[in-house]
């Protein structure tokens, strides 16, 4: 019983000191109309914010594949559209193009669900290729 009457206490304590409950529960009683969520400010995400969710979203996509390396981004936003560009180091031999399009296709959806900004392109460029250790190829020298 003794808990049931603290918590109460608590949610009065709040009301008399003009906590959030109490400046809502005094709006709604003044009769005075709520202020529409879309109108009561704005939220600016910074361009470096989105490239660091780009860069980390490639980097992902190029999980598990050999010779992968480090992935970064550059992103330019404009209104509700963000272009980006993101630069990879890929493993050789393999296939680089299905490899571009998997970070192009992971950059694309998590900016566009995470930041809610339309990403009509991708450029990734393919800045340094590792060599590859293949597990049939000959070892040593070649003449």
């Amino acid at each position: 019983m003794a808990s049931v009457a603290s918590e109460h206490a608590g949610e009065e304590d709040e009301a008399a000191q003009g906590g959030p409950a109490a400046r809502a529960a005094r709006t709604a009683e003044a009769g005075e109309p709520a202020v529409p969520a879309g109108e009561r400010g704005a939220t600016r995400i910074e361009d470096r914010v989105i490239a660091k969710i780009a860069s980390q979203a490639a980097r992902e996509a190029l999980l598990g594949e050999p010779g992968t390396d480090a992935a970064h981004a550059a992103v330019v936003v404009r209104g509700d559209t963000a272009r980006v560009r993101v630069g990879v180091h890929l493993g050789f031999p393999s296939d680089l193009g299905a490899q571009c399009r998997a970070v192009s296709r992971a950059v694309t959806e998590r900016v566009g669900a995470l930041v809610g900004l339309d990403v009509p392109e991708v450029a990734v460029e393919v800045e340094r290729l590792h060599a590859t250790e293949r597990p049939n190829a000959p070892r040593g020298r070649v003449r």
